[in-house]
């Protein structure tokens, strides 16, 4: 079991941030832990890299208990914290050679990292000169030095712009074919891109435990799309399995189904057949949106 965590408790004064939180990930897992600012999902996660004690309750990291034994769980856990340290004024080769005398790794391994994270273009630059999404990479590049089997990410998509999102998503999904990636997001968009599985935590509990298969195969789905002028609702109703349309911003739209069966082709045919014109088609997973405003909205 890569991360066991038992009926672990925390308090700040009289707030408690996690209440009797448990749950287990498997090698090789993407598990997203999703939920709103505040309910815990940071604390979690300083716990589990022995960054902070739990007041009750244990957690253990590749076997290893993350109170009696933080050196082990050190050593195989990599962690790129929410506000990712770097030293700005270090070249990126100098910063992980840095890191690397730390964990006693090979220097091998730097030029190793550097070309799994893609940060060769970059790797002659000092690190204050390159943009958010090749920080966020010197932070993976950082974690993965001494070839951890637990990468634990905090938010590690914050404030990225579309391209890098991409560049950012799939180097993670490529990690994840070997290790055990545990990463916390509020954004649901971003569990459903890279992970297999989502645990919700809201106010300090997990409310929800699922794999991301099953929520996919539920019967219901949203398909977004975007005309060139407004359509009206009533005349979407009539798409088949149709049960309900919002109209969300400008000429886009929510469509609801009461079905599995990805219903993006009758949305393209019932438009060239009334002679609209799409400009955008999409497909949202309307019960991870559903279960997560359900679960967090309390």
């Amino acid at each position: 079991m890569s991360i066991e965590v038992t009926s672990v408790s925390k308090l700040y004064g009289k707030q408690k941030a996690l209440n009797n939180v448990s749950f287990k990930v498997e090698k090789p897992e993407i598990v997203g832990f999703l939920g709103p600012n505040g309910a815990g999902k940071s604390t979690m996660m300083k716990i589990l890299t022995t960054y902070l004690n739990a007041d009750n309750g244990n957690a253990k990291v590749n076997g290893f208990d993350v109170t009696n034994c933080t050196k082990e769980v050190q050593q195989s856990v990599g962690y790129l914290p929410e506000h990712n340290p770097l030293y700005l004024d270090m070249y990126i080769k100098e910063y992980l050679s840095f890191n690397a005398n730390i964990y006693n790794v090979n220097k091998h391994r730097i030029d190793e990292v550097i070309e799994l994270t893609g940060l060769t273009p970059e790797a002659h630059k000092k690190i204050g000169q390159l943009s958010k999404g090749y920080r966020q990479r010197v932070g993976l590049a950082n974690a993965l030095l001494h070839d951890p089997e637990v990468l634990i990410l905090d938010e590690p998509t914050t404030g990225l712009d579309p391209n890098q999102l991409i560049d950012i998503r799939n180097l993670i999904k490529n990690i994840g074919k070997t290790k055990t990636v545990f990463l916390s997001t509020h954004i649901m968009q971003e569990v459903e891109a890279m992970c297999d599985r989502v645990i919700i935590i809201n106010k300090g509990e997990v409310v929800a435990d699922k794999k991301l298969k099953d929520l996919r195969d539920e019967k219901e789905q949203v398909v977004v799309v975007e005309f060139d002028y407004r359509v009206e609702d009533a005349f979407l109703l009539k798409l088949p399995k149709a049960k309900s349309v919002v109209n969300t911003y400008g000429f886009y739209y929510e469509i609801t189904f009461k079905t599995s069966e990805d219903m993006r082709s009758y949305v393209f045919d019932f438009a060239h057949d009334n002679k609209l014109k799409i400009l955008q088609l999409n497909q949202k997973n309307a019960s991870l949106e559903s279960l997560f405003r359900d679960l967090t909205s309390i």
